[in-house]
């Protein structure tokens, strides 16, 4: 077979060429029953607006002049330096299309990627030493999966040498419930830190680093015996009320583990549906940048009225709050509040495979 270049097309071009087939089988009989339909459901143009994009592009450039000379972001105090910050910053610049050495910050996601991986441990931990952190186990599985989505573009060795270590820690620390919790080690387990594991190990896994069935499997049934009657889940196995931020996470811990459909499925969508963002939602909730980074997953992976009603809704709960600099607070740090809002914000253009339906 001769050698024949490839053609490459960005999203726009296929989204034009899909269109183009819609009206041509929209007008054959065999389709002429039926209304056509965008296979994006609601393509990035129709929600990411210039307003939308205007206030993407301010956090980014926020963040972008937050960063240190090796990579790292902050100033003292607060969470600067930290692995699992860098990580979530990492996932805002790559859902905009930034990637190694590509793109506007493509030399800060370079930077991000070799802060990270300075910082990996010869145990396979990623963390920074003396930053603040919430616990290591999240540090590592933030960061965990910005190098995996990375990997998949950039196949470097190195890259791959630590991004299997990083795997591995996550896998030796399961514990026998099946979840993981704050240190690496096989002790307790919350609804929390498992997403985040579980999270890293989908987009590892889609990068081609091996996962076992076993460690998938067992993460499901925690995930599941989590799940409340209401459909929400609770912190810990050992019992608790259902809350917003956790039950997010408990339905995009099961989207990543595989689990598309069933009783836990729906039951959590319904539960989730009752907590649809509001006015008001940015000033009542606790841990809001965290739940709706998960929440916005769910109801991307849902589709249809799901995505329709809830993407609107915390898109402008979030313009109304971003900073005339660009950037949108938070407690944890602003760079860690403006990551979240640019990733959730970002969500319709679909780049990241760990994101993609």
């Amino acid at each position: 077979m001769p050698n024949r270049p490839i053609k490459l097309f960005n999203r726009r071009e296929l989204l034009a060429a899909l269109a183009a087939v819609s009206a041509a089988c929209s007008s054959s009989r065999l389709f002429a029953q039926e209304e056509p339909r965008d296979i994006f459901e609601l393509a990035a143009g129709e929600l990411v607006t210039p307003a939308t994009q205007g206030a993407i592009d301010r956090g980014l450039a926020w963040l972008a002049s937050r960063q240190n000379e090796d990579g790292s972001f902050g100033s003292a105090g607060g969470y600067s330096r930290n692995a699992g910050v860098t990580g979530l910053i990492g996932m805002a610049f790559l859902s905009g299309g930034h990637t190694p050495d590509r793109g506007r910050y493509g030399e800060q996601v370079s930077r991000m990627v070799r802060f990270l991986l300075k910082n990996a441990q010869d145990n396979g931990l990623i963390v920074t030493p003396g930053a603040i952190s919430h616990g290591p186990m999240y540090d590592h599985g933030f960061a965990t999966l910005f190098l995996a989505e990375v990997y998949g573009m950039s196949p470097e060795p190195e890259l791959r040498e630590k991004l299997v270590k990083a795997v591995q820690r996550i896998i030796d620390s399961q514990n026998k419930e099946g979840g993981w919790r704050y240190m690496p080690v096989r002790a307790d387990a919350d609804m929390s830190v498992t997403v985040c594991e579980i999270m890293a190990l989908r987009a590892a896994r889609n990068a081609g680093i091996f996962v076992p069935n076993e460690v998938v499997d067992a993460s499901i049934e925690y995930v599941k015996r989590a799940q409340n009657p209401d459909g929400g889940f609770m912190y810990m196995l050992s019992g608790g009320p259902s809350q917003f931020p956790r039950s997010a996470g408990g339905m995009v811990a099961l989207y990543s583990a595989g689990v598309y459909e069933g009783d836990e499925i729906e039951k959590g969508l319904e539960y989730l549906m009752q907590q649809t963002p509001r006015d008001d939602a940015f000033s009542r909730e606790s841990h809001f940048f965290y739940g709706h980074y998960y929440a916005v997953q769910v109801m991307w992976q849902a589709g249809g009225e799901y995505w329709r009603k809830w993407y609107p809704a915390i898109h402008d709960a979030l313009l109304a709050q971003q900073r005339e600099d660009g950037a949108w607070a938070d407690s944890i740090c602003n760079e860690y509040g403006t990551a979240m809002a640019s990733i959730i914000l970002q969500m319709p253009n679909n780049y990241l495979p760990i994101f993609q339906r």
